[in-house]
């Protein structure tokens, strides 16, 4: 077996989402006083590479503590479509299809667009390409994943939505006019309205950004950001992908490792109540 980490390391220097917090680390105690290290940090939950879970973006499901590792852990694609990317592209289902890596129904599918290089510590490094203007897909892909029951996927940038169909439009309206101005309409015109129908009150919902969080998130497709790590050496191969989130009751998001294993069965079982995520909640 082969395993590939797509982890970014995480240090105080990780950066956060817009508007987020940077990690504090510090010392509870030393070892030369207390002859035993402790340390303590405060940490975003989305700081780095981590998973969203559904209760990120909709309400009454999916903590940490609910997914199975047959749901976290399975077969999977590692997709390569950077040569489609640019500022603010848009993916389209076709420029996964046209790759020289199968996409099979119920995968999970780690989409690599490149942005990974504009990453804190890199040469290129640029954090505001890098969490404002990065790729995303519409609702068109967005429905292909749910067709595919694409078990969740992962991209290689700040949110699994496209920087302009986020609160980053008006957070930054400097860089949406400057979006606009490339493609010559409104955000609103651009990306639309969306609608769906709310999972658990039949509720008519109508938005017009976080597809990928609040639709998406309804319908139990959950995406992991900021992938990176050794990504290049996976591009466009099959395997069985796995991430790895803390199992703690109630919480919306985590840190966590992203792994691709080759050469091994891409059958994946979860064994036990922990593994299959049953147990009497308080």
């Amino acid at each position: 077996m082969k395993i590939t980490d797509m982890t970014h390391l995480m240090n105080a220097h990780t950066p956060g989402w817009v508007g987020y917090a940077g990690n504090k680390m510090y010392y509870a105690q030393n070892l030369q006083t207390k002859q035993i290290v402790a340390q303590r940090i405060d940490v975003a939950l989305h700081m780095g590479t981590h998973i969203d879970g559904a209760m990120h973006g909709t309400d009454g499901m999916g903590d940490m503590a609910s997914y199975a590792m047959d749901f976290l852990v399975g077969p999977g694609a590692v997709v390569d479509i950077s040569q489609h990317m640019h500022d603010w592209a848009v993916i389209t289902p076709e420029m996964i299809e046209s790759a020289p890596v199968e996409v099979k129904d119920g995968d999970i599918l780690i989409l690599h667009t490149g942005w990974h290089r504009y990453w804190e510590g890199k040469p290129e490094q640029d954090l505001v390409r890098y969490f404002c203007m990065h790729p995303g897909g519409k609702i068109e892909l967005l429905e292909w994943m749910l067709d595919k029951k694409i078990k969740w996927f992962g991209i290689d940038a700040g949110s699994g939505d496209h920087a302009m169909n986020t609160s980053i439009r008006h957070m930054r309206p400097d860089l949406a006019k400057r979006f606009e101005e490339k493609i010559g309409m409104s955000c609103d015109e651009f990306f639309g309205d969306y609608s769906f129908t709310h999972s658990k009150s039949g509720r008519e919902v109508v938005e017009n950004i976080f597809p990928f969080h609040s639709y998406a998130f309804d319908r139990g497709l959950i995406h992991a950001e900021n992938i990176g790590g050794d990504i290049e050496l996976c591009l466009n191969k099959r395997g069985v992908i796995g991430a790895y989130p803390w199992r703690y009751d109630g919480l919306e998001a985590s840190p966590c490792r992203i792994l691709l294993m080759e050469d091994i069965e891409e059958k994946v079982e979860a064994v036990g109540n922990v593994a299959k995520a049953i147990f009497e909640r308080r």
